[in-house]
């Protein structure tokens, strides 16, 4: 495998960590300078703990099926790894939060922000998920099936992960 492209396991950590510091940190400047975020703070501690929960249980069962799928990787094969960008997980958090928090303050919506805060620690759990969740079943599936997993063209958030693989002694 060319050592410029990026390993998933890699990838998953990276931008998982970035999403998890950008929603982190918009969660704390939240709580810190506006007020109405803690508002309707059982709402928040539910919806946050059901998403835990889910994120407990989703995502170990798309990587096994992602994994399952993946595909040999030929030595002429030209690839990117496809690595996300790291300014987009933080500014998904900002669009995110705006979606919830502006149609509230212009007051067509009953969300406002809190329901900003419930956005930004999800983006910290989803992207702690990804770190050290996701991360380790894939560093984990490399070391029991002696592979190394790449993202693949035609990835995409909405539609799932592509990979593809190659044998550990060829990395």
């Amino acid at each position: 495998m060319a050592p410029s492209v990026p390993r998933y396991r890699e990838r998953l950590r990276l931008e998982g960590t970035v999403l998890a510091a950008a929603g982190g940190l918009g969660g704390v400047l939240l709580l810190a300078f506006v007020d109405a975020a803690s508002e309707r703070a059982a709402s928040t501690v539910l919806q946050i703990t059901f998403l835990a929960a889910v994120l407990a249980v989703a995502p170990p069962i798309f990587v096994r099926r992602w994994l399952a799928e993946a595909q040999p990787v030929t030595d002429d094969a030209q690839l990117t790894g496809q690595p996300t960008a790291l300014w987009k997980p933080p500014l998904v958090v900002v669009v995110l939060t705006a979606l919830f928090v502006v149609p509230g303050e212009l007051g067509i919506g009953a969300a406002g922000w809190d329901a900003g805060l419930r956005i930004t620690l999800g983006c910290m759990l989803v992207g702690l998920a990804q770190a050290l969740v996701v991360g380790r079943l894939v560093a984990a599936d490399e070391a029991r099936s002696g592979r190394s997993y790449v993202r693949l063209p035609g990835s995409r958030a909405t539609s799932g992960t592509n990979l593809g693989f190659f044998l550990s002694e060829r990395a």
